[in-house]
């Protein structure tokens, strides 16, 4: 029997997941967990790239404990990158994609390279701040220096794969996340590289996911769909086309699977996503804030930072407000569940997608003040995360009417994956604002999606739709 180590690092945490087929079916075994914060250096919030890269292996020393390995495949966020010069060493920092340093790039490119609805029409990207066009933009204006040095752009999980294996190789699915990518032949768009002024030379041949990287440790590394999301939906076992999938987690990502992109004035209109997904595929979806609202909610009720070397001072004051908060309590998400189910009768929204809840000081205070101008001032926990809860579930049906209006499907069935998936209040307010049967998990929908490009490429599973069928429900 083969095991196959998945690696999946998501914003706030990381786990390796040993996967094995055993009796027709995916077993997963958590063997490592680490958790993946931020740092303040030079001005600018950071991964802190050479933790992470420690943790990655720590968990796969961890994971040969217990048994040989077949093949190792890593997944993570999308748009972060790294670059690196000639010799092969890291230029700069690894920049987070939170970090405010691409305030006003949307509008200097559109004034002065392209207008958007030309941009869409060739990338497909909807447009959100932290786009890595933006990121590079702001970069060539601070940093002109860096580009000027570089001879390769990684994303996050390419340049650890580089640390494991030694070797460059870069993912298509990750890649389509930088909004740099032409859509339809799936391959930069180096007219728009150059129109941008960024060097030419930085942006590798794409490989499709289960290529080989190389080797870690006498283990091979093969590339899964490297984008998080791309794992994650393959691990969706959507019966028919009338499903929508939900990966829930720090973001919400919510959408189908095509095999064109959709580049229509009307999908642009709705800020809809054309991602690229393992063999070629898309996924057509919608970047929704998601749980890092509550996730921060928590943090900053617990006393804890999200970024190392930032004040809360916001967040103090913003306490101040709240009339049961308990100094020193440790909530977890299960208490900020039930205290919401508490404030049923706050009914209250906002806009999720609001800049002000990207990286706030204070995302307490920042849910507060947006709650206060929609409504009614929300006064205890319960009512802070029923606000977020319901704004969450107002924002599936928002989108899923926009779905279903651009691509004539009538959908039956929202199909919800990953850890958000566990949130049974948050669920159940889905299926009433939806109006659509709630189908939830897998839980470890994106190390599962891991696993089944890692197997398809080992023979274990002749197809995609073989490997479905293995997935436990």
């Amino acid at each position: 029997m083969k095991n196959y180590l998945a690696i999946d690092i998501g914003a706030s945490s990381g786990r390796h997941m040993l996967g094995r087929v055993e009796n027709g079916k995916i077993v997963l075994d958590e063997v490592f967990r680490f958790e993946n914060t931020q740092v303040r250096r030079n001005s600018h919030d950071c991964w802190d790239i050479e933790r992470l890269v420690e943790n990655v292996k720590k968990g796969i020393d961890a994971a040969l404990q217990k048994s040989e390995i077949e093949s190792i495949g890593i997944d993570t966020w999308g748009v972060d990158f790294v670059l690196l010069d000639e010799s092969g060493e890291m230029i700069g920092d690894a920049v987070a994609y939170r970090d405010v340093r691409t305030a006003g790039a949307d509008e200097e490119i559109e004034s002065g390279v392209m207008p958007f609805k030309e941009l869409y029409s060739r990338t497909g990207i909807q447009k959100t701040s932290f786009n890595t066009i933006y990121q590079l933009w702001a970069l060539k204006k601070e940093h002109p220096e860096q580009l000027e040095k570089a001879a390769n752009l990684l994303m996050i999980p390419e340049y650890i794969n580089y640390r494991l294996a030694g070797n460059i190789v870069h993912d298509y699915t990750d890649s389509s996340t930088t909004a740099l990518l032409d859509a339809k032949t799936k391959d930069w768009d180096f007219d728009l590289i150059e129109k941008l002024g960024l060097p030419r030379r930085i942006f590798g041949k794409l490989e499709m996911p289960g290529a080989t990287v190389g080797e870690y440790r006498g283990v091979k590394v093969v590339m899964p769909a490297l984008h998080d999301t791309g794992s994650a939906f393959l691990a969706v076992p959507a019966k028919d086309d009338r499903a929508v999938y939900l990966s829930s987690g720090t973001w919400s990502l919510l959408g189908i699977e095509n095999s064109r992109p959709v580049l229509t004035e009307e999908s642009l209109e709705a800020n809809m996503t054309n991602e690229g997904g393992a063999w070629g595929r898309y996924r057509y979806l919608k970047n929704i804030m998601g749980l890092w609202m509550v996730q921060s909610i928590r943090r900053e009720l617990n006393g804890e930072k999200y970024v190392e070397g930032r004040d809360n001072d916001a967040t103090i004051d913003a306490l101040k407000g709240i009339e049961d908060w308990q100094k020193g309590r440790k909530y977890s998400f299960r208490d900020l569940e039930m205290a919401a189910r508490g404030s049923v009768s706050y009914q209250t929204t906002v806009n999720v997608d609001d800049d002000r809840f990207m990286n706030p000081e204070s995302m307490i205070a920042a849910v507060v003040e947006a709650a206060e101008r929609a409504g009614e001032r929300p006064r205890t926990i319960g009512d802070i995360v029923q606000c977020v809860y319901k704004s969450l579930a107002e924002a599936y049906a928002d989108t899923i009417e926009k779905l279903s209006s651009i691509t004539g499907r009538n959908f039956s069935t929202i199909h919800i994956v990953g850890g958000g998936c566990q949130d049974k209040y948050l669920n159940t307010l889905t299926a009433e604002a939806t109006g659509l049967n709630v189908v939830v998990g897998p839980v470890e929908a994106t190390a599962t999606g891991n696993l089944i490009v890692q197997m398809i490429a080992a023979g274990e599973f002749k197809d995609l739709d073989e490997a479905r069928k293995a997935i436990p429900t």
